[in-house]
């Protein structure tokens, strides 16, 4: 049988992070020769990273001592760079505000920010005074607070439906139609962003939990499996509504995970997929905000922001997150 151990997810979540990226430099650019990349699949992306985190973070939970150090390696691995980029964009963006140095600093829309994103409540304060029009500052940071609370809903789950639990599968598909009941209804009333909350996201995370607890029979049957979901997904597409196509988008990402050997060391450098992902948001918006994409080659620009993305995420990584990893 496969080692579990022996995996892609580097290699996904990097795709994933791109994709990412991609989505939101064809939004935020505001160029019409970038316009075209609006099209990356921005919230398949999203969701699959959801996905991913409910295969590792079962796997996670399960292979920890205790539930203080699985909650130790959470915050390790979430907090500090989550409130790096925070603070950075707090201080920094200051350069590109409207506002004087002084108007900004004393503004309290500052602190505010810092505060009420510093708690996941990003909605509360998503703006800086005078900052990229006060628009959002980073608007990849609302998925954080949903993997946040994946994690604590992890240790809930496992005592409800752990692997010894002989009801286990059965309880946490009777969950994943109830989130997907609510993702549906809300995205029936055209209420897209309360529909992507936790309890319409728990169907995608739910998905990856499922193909972790039953990991031998998904191994072998996975060529099988894999074609049933892509078939799958085509016909919700079709059809217009969610209903098989997040517990298959999970096959799918899973069959990735564990077929094409030759990318299992993707990641031996460092996973700076964290960093890329916090990071690009407010990046991209700079460029706008300088006129980069506007007043030079927009396909250049481009290149040389996905360069400085990565190059933050690398830096990240190396200086910043493995030292709290390593704790």
């Amino acid at each position: 049988m496969q080692d579990i151990t022996k995996n892609n997810f580097d290699f996904i979540r990097v795709l994933l992070a791109f994709i990412v990226f991609v989505g939101h430099l064809g939004a935020l650019s505001a160029s019409k020769e970038l316009a075209i990349l609006e099209n990356s699949p921005v919230e398949v992306a999203v969701f699959a990273f959801f996905i991913v985190s409910g295969f590792l973070i079962a796997r996670s939970y399960e292979r920890t001592t205790s539930l203080k150090r699985y909650i130790k390696k959470r915050f390790n691995r979430i907090l500090p760079a989550y409130l790096l980029v925070i603070f950075l964009a707090a201080i920094f963006l200051s350069l590109v505000s409207t506002l004087s140095f002084s108007e900004y600093f004393s503004n309290p829309g500052v602190y505010k920010y810092v505060f009420w994103n510093s708690l996941f409540m990003n909605f509360m304060a998503p703006s800086l005074p005078g900052v990229f029009g006060n628009q959002a500052v980073n608007g990849a940071l609302w998925t954080l607070k949903i993997e946040f609370c994946f994690y604590f809903l992890v240790p809930l789950m496992f005592l409800l439906f752990g692997k010894n639990n002989k009801y286990r599968n059965i309880s946490l598909i009777i969950l994943y139609f109830c989130s997907l009941a609510y993702l549906n209804y809300f995205e029936h009333l055209g209420k897209m962003a309360i529909s992507r909350q936790i309890p319409g996201s728990l169907c995608y995370f739910i998905g990856g939990m499922l193909i972790y607890f039953n990991f031998d029979k998904f191994i072998k049957n996975k060529n099988i499996l894999f074609i049933i979901a892509i078939i799958t997904v085509w016909i919700d597409l079709i059809a217009g509504i969610k209903l098989f196509s997040p517990i298959m988008l999970s096959i799918i990402v899973l069959y990735i995970a564990y077929s094409f050997k030759f990318l299992n060391n993707f990641g031996k450098y460092g996973d700076f997929t964290y960093g890329i992902y916090i990071f690009h948001f407010p990046i991209i918006r700079v460029f706008t905000t300088l006129g980069l994409f506007a007043n030079y080659n927009p396909y250049v620009m481009a290149v040389v922001c996905m360069l400085l993305v990565i190059c933050v995420g690398v830096a990240s990584w190396h200086f910043y997150e493995k030292r709290f990893i390593k704790l």
